[in-house]
């Protein structure tokens, strides 16, 4: 299988362009046409990780952290990212990084997270913006069914659990031929009037180009008459962290016990226990600390994240519990999620997950 295929399902699944600017998601080495033998997924790239790769005979890792975040000027071995890097070059071994725009999807960091603690009614706890746009076009009755089909097939009209939506209004289009035209209905300078529906779709920005594509090539007219517009709406399956509840309300020392023991935890740092029971959770695999004033809007209970600084436990204001988890801990099922969907869409291919622990951070 060549290395392209697998990106193309990783890219349609959890597009590149749900990363946050700052990231390096994608594939950071390798040739597209390189034939790869099997995958090794993991949630860092170490020099351990890529000597594990080249034992089990993978000549390609995927991992949830970028090895290069920013620009490599020089490889010349001096720190531990260059070693990597370099290591891979010398062993034919492409680097592939699947980050925020996994953290992104509501599919992905925060659903596994959420699903290891068994929480019912999931959302986004920071939908994203000017993500949406709005899509209306013209179509003759005639052809409705066509255009339709395909602007759905390209992506467009997808709102949260459901697909192919679209609304649709009947009227009457006028046009006049003029000129070098060659219309599909009416003849040169003669006014016509058709029959038309006027249909609206919400398209997400990055399929957007697809869409369009896709409609001139099954629209019957020579020139499509269409809107493409912005819309504030915040997108309900696509942003950062997650909200959910437990079945049942839960005391707080107890949940934090059983939070303990299923991520694995060395230490738990949290603000004091200001309520006795927890029900509504919010949490974030990795760095969250941003999202905790949408937390507390939430009415969350608890915020699981990890990285907050000191000062900023004092946010929580006694509204709400922090449980600071630790980096590695909350995101390290991430790998266990990955090797699943390879599993699952690629069944005659070889996907390993990792066995080794690459969290830096030590507990005594």
């Amino acid at each position: 299988m060549q290395l392209k295929e697998i990106c193309r399902f990783l890219e349609s699944k959890y597009p590149l362009q749900l990363q946050e600017s700052y990231d390096n998601a994608g594939l950071i080495y390798g040739h597209t046409l390189t034939e790869i033998k099997s995958i090794l997924v993991t949630l860092d790239v170490t020099e351990d990780i890529v000597d594990e790769a080249i034992e089990l005979n993978c000549n390609l890792i995927i991992a949830h952290h970028p090895i290069v975040f920013k620009g490599l000027k020089k490889i010349n071995g001096k720190n531990y990212v260059e070693r990597v890097v370099e290591k891979c070059i010398q062993n034919g071994i492409a680097l592939y990084a699947i980050h925020t725009n996994l953290d992104n999807h509501y599919q992905g960091v925060n659903a596994r997270i959420s699903a290891k603690l068994n929480l019912i009614n999931c959302k986004i706890l920071k939908p994203m913006e000017d993500l949406l746009y709005k899509l209306e076009v013209y179509v003759p009755m005639s052809h409705l069914e066509q255009v339709d089909q395909a602007i759905l097939n390209a992506g467009a009209g997808q709102i949260g659990n459901y697909t192919e939506c679209h609304f649709r209004t009947a009227g009457k289009g006028t046009f006049t031929p003029t000129g070098s035209a060659q219309p599909h209905i009416g003849s040169l300078h003669k006014r016509e009037l058709v029959d038309e529906y006027k249909v609206e779709y919400l398209v997400e920005s990055f399929r957007l180009p697809l869409v369009l594509e896709a409609m001139q090539e099954a629209h019957p007219y020579e020139e499509v008459a269409f809107h493409v517009l912005a819309t504030q709406n915040k997108h309900q399956n696509r942003g950062a962290g997650m909200i959910g509840e437990l079945i049942e309300p839960m005391d707080t020392l107890s949940f934090l016990k059983q939070i303990k023991e299923t991520f694995q935890c060395g230490i738990i740092k949290h603000t004091p226990i200001v309520k006795d029971q927890v029900q509504r959770i919010a949490l974030c695999g990795g760095a969250g600390s941003f999202l905790l004033s949408d937390a507390k809007g939430a009415k969350a209970d608890i915020y699981i994240t990890s990285d907050f600084k000191y000062h900023e436990f004092f946010d929580a204001e006694n509204k709400i519990v922090i449980a600071d988890i630790g980096h590695y801990e909350s995101e390290q099922y991430t790998s266990e999620l990955l090797a699943e969907q390879l599993m699952e869409n690629f069944p005659n291919f070889a996907v390993r997950l990792t066995k080794l622990n690459t969290n830096p951070v030590n507990y005594l």
